[in-house]
């Protein structure tokens, strides 16, 4: 196992983190800005605790080997690829997400 992994965000993830700010109502960005920020830091700590999310209970997307943090409201999938975890798509809780990631 690699002393540190490296962390690439799909195109959809990245996406999604620009929903967030977009959504925040404009008046209250640095509340958008502290959200993708603290997102960001704990996306940042797999890189030496690739396992520190939890798996899915949905056996589709654990059969898929994925794996989630949960950030707030949030909930940040990713996959561990060899030597890089693969951010795939942040999404709020409250989101039906199974259709999104298959």
């Amino acid at each position: 196992m690699p002393d540190k992994y490296a962390i690439t965000y799909l195109s959809t993830a990245q996406k999604d983190l620009l929903s967030i700010l977009e959504y925040i109502p404009s008046d209250n960005i640095n509340a958008a800005a502290d959200l993708v920020d603290e997102i960001d830091d704990k996306i940042g700590r797999l890189a030496r605790h690739p396992r520190m999310g939890v798996i899915p209970k949905d056996t589709v997307l654990k059969s898929k080997g994925y794996r989630m943090l949960i950030v707030g409201n949030y909930l940040v999938f990713y996959v561990i690829l060899k030597n890089k975890i693969e951010i795939r798509r942040v999404l709020h809780a409250k989101r039906n997400y199974r259709f999104l990631l298959e």
